[in-house]
This record gives structure tokens, sequence and C-alpha cells, in this order.
């Protein structure tokens, strides 16, 4: 395993799903762990199974995140895993759907790397791990307002990348297909038939499965690690293949 000892993360969104899977395995790897989270009671508890560090932060609020990094301090591992999801098309979208799927979304990336990345850049050491989505590469059917903000994080991830490409601070963000979230698991059994709703969602995927959240912290691990040091500025696809054909 790739080791992250004496280092300090913070991950948004790690009540549950993939932002507590990384928060696990960082911990696992040795980093002093800091688990963001509007959801205070399960994100107390996701804190205090891995023997982390609980904060509240809503990171849609630029005030919010501000005050967060006064809190935690200097980090050597910011990932934004916070997220929200819609389905719609644009006839069935509204521009509150847009709006609140942006702030969410792309502002919230945006309000935790600056408030957090400043000192980073300081110390010129630092990783940055943004979660895309395969919707960030590809266009996914019914999910307008999720691609177009899916797209904007892999560019907002870029761009950081370019612009602070000499000062020893990556930025890069992963790209997963369909995952076997808490939320996506929920849903399943809103269907008729859960397995065949599962097949249909994983279909996509040339293997016929969808991700684990273990498998896409995994990744995370990687880009946070020293062993990583030469990649920035890149959208690492885990999507079963679904864009080896696009």
């Amino acid at each position: 395993m790739f080791s992250l000892k004496n280092k300090t993360a913070l991950v948004t969104g790690a009540a549950s799903g993939i932002g507590a899977a990384i928060a696990e395995i960082f911990s696992q790897a040795g980093a002093t762990v800091w688990i963001a989270d509007r959801n205070e009671a399960d994100g107390k508890a996701a804190a205090e199974r891995i023997g982390g560090k609980f904060i509240s932060l809503d990171v849609a609020s630029e005030t919010d995140c501000a005050k967060a990094a006064q809190t935690v301090g200097t980090l050597d591992i910011l990932a934004n895993v916070a997220g929200i999801g819609h389905v719609g098309t644009l006839i069935n979208t509204t521009a509150a759907d847009m709006d609140k799927l942006y702030a969410v979304n792309v502002r919230g990336v945006f309000n935790c790397c600056k408030a957090f990345a400043p000192a980073m850049l300081e110390r010129k050491s630092g990783s940055v791990i943004n979660m895309a989505s395969i919707a960030g590469v590809i266009a996914v059917r019914e999910r307008l307002a999720y691609t177009m903000t899916k797209f904007a994080v892999v560019g907002l991830t870029k761009a950081m990348a370019l612009d602070h490409s000499h000062t020893g601070v990556r930025f890069n963000c992963i790209c997963p297909g369909r995952v076997e979230t808490p939320f996506v698991l929920a849903r399943l059994k809103e269907y008729p038939d859960p397995q065949a709703a599962y097949r249909d969602m994983a279909s996509t995927q040339l293997n016929g499965r969808m991700l684990k959240p273990e498998e896409v912290a995994a990744a995370a691990l990687y880009l946070a690690a020293d062993e990583s040091a030469m990649v920035t500025g890149s959208a690492l696809m885990l999507d079963g293949g679904w864009s080896a054909g696009k």
C-alpha cells in the first residue's frame, strides 16, 4: 500500500459512499484524516470508525470553507468528493436545478480549493483530488445538469494544474463510471426488479458491473501518494471501459 504517513488529509462528502471509502483508505495508509460533511451524525460516526476528525462543512458556502481552512490548518491532501446528482434533459431541467448542482459540484470544488490550496502553494507541496465523473468526459443521457457540472470539474482541475504546474502542488480528478454507493443501491430498490435495474445500469461498463467505492478510493490513494509525483492535470478514467469506444 502507498504510505501517507505524517500527512494530513481532508475529504469532503465523507460521511458515506465514495468519500467515506477514500477517508478510510487514507487513514489506513497512515494519514490524519478530517471528514468534512453536512451530515453531522453520519460524519461523526465515520470519523470515529477510522480514528479521524470531523468538521461540519457546506462546500457550497464560501464562508464555511474559509472557516474550515482556519480550523484545520495546513493540508497535504485535499479530496473534493462532495457532490449531488440530477436526472433530467433540457425539457425537464429547471434553472433552479442547474443552479443547485453548480453550487455544490462546481462552486464547492472551487470554494474548497480557494480556501485550502493557497497554504499548499506557499509550502510548495500538496495533492488536490477532485471527484469528476465519466459524465465529465462524455455526455450521459438524461443527466444534462450533472454532465455540465462534471465537465466543469475536469476543466477546473486542468486549469489549476496548468496555472500551478511548477509549484509542487498537483491537481488531478477521478472520473468514475457508475458506482455502487448507498444512494445508487437505495434507488435500485425502488424498481420492480432491482436485479434487472442493476444490469441495465451496469451495462454501459464493458465488464458488466458497477464500481465499488473502494476501487475509487484506491485510485485516490495513488493520486495522494508521493509515488504519483509526476501526475498532474490528469482525468483518471475508472469507467469499466465505458468511454473506450467514444
